[in-house]
């Protein structure tokens, strides 16, 4: 019996230190367990002043990253998560390329999430909602071609200029040679022959 005793006290005190290394992980948000179980937990970073992402495990199921400073979230940082319910809102997020990722992946979560995320910077899509962007407004998304690709396009382009150039030829020539060949034609065949060389070959024979 009184090892059983030993044994839940030894459990409790593990269980009781694991909490408090979590609850100092999530430092400066406040997080703690949900009624679900010991493995489901919530995370509270709203309103901390946030400028990055904070350390994330994962065993969190709620994520509360409202009215803090952040302007995008790295790729992959949400991958690993089973998250139920986030919210993104009141941050000033930065539209360009890089926001594709948070984008895409409240997509794929929950279009409310999404539609809470709005855009502060640029200019050409502040107070834009991120369901409201595609691809060809975000800033830096048209990524110009690398100077070996440009070097390639020019070298094709000038292969085929010389390759219409050499057809145009190649049809002029031809055009040419059925005009000498339909002149050479006309002087051998008699039928071609004027009337008047006609006649004069009559006239010799009738002499």
């Amino acid at each position: 019996m009184n090892k059983v005793k030993i044994a839940t006290a030894e459990g409790f005190t593990v269980l009781l230190l694991l909490s408090t290394a979590q609850a100092m992980v999530c430092s400066p948000c406040l997080c703690g367990p949900l009624g679900e179980g010991w493995g489901s937990w919530s995370l509270d970073c709203s309103s901390v002043g946030l400028k990055g992402m904070p350390p994330l495990f994962p065993n969190i199921r709620i994520l509360n990253l409202r009215n803090n400073s952040l302007t995008t979230v790295p790729p992959g940082a949400l991958d690993t998560l089973n998250l139920k319910k986030v919210d993104f809102s009141n941050n000033p997020w930065h539209c360009d390329c890089s926001i594709l990722y948070l984008k895409k992946w409240l997509e794929d979560f929950n279009e409310t999430a999404l539609a809470t995320a709005m855009c502060a910077t640029p200019a050409s899509v502040k107070m834009k909602d991120l369901s409201q962007l595609n691809g060809n407004e975000l800033e830096g998304c048209r990524k110009p071609l690398p100077i070996k690709c440009l070097d390639f396009l020019q070298r094709d382009i000038a292969l085929h200029l010389m390759a219409i150039v050499v057809l145009i030829l190649a049809l002029c020539i031809l055009q040419y040679s059925k005009k000498l060949a339909s002149r050479a034609a006309r002087k051998q065949d008699p039928s071609e022959v004027p009337l008047l060389q006609i006649h004069d070959l009559e006239d010799q024979k009738t002499k």
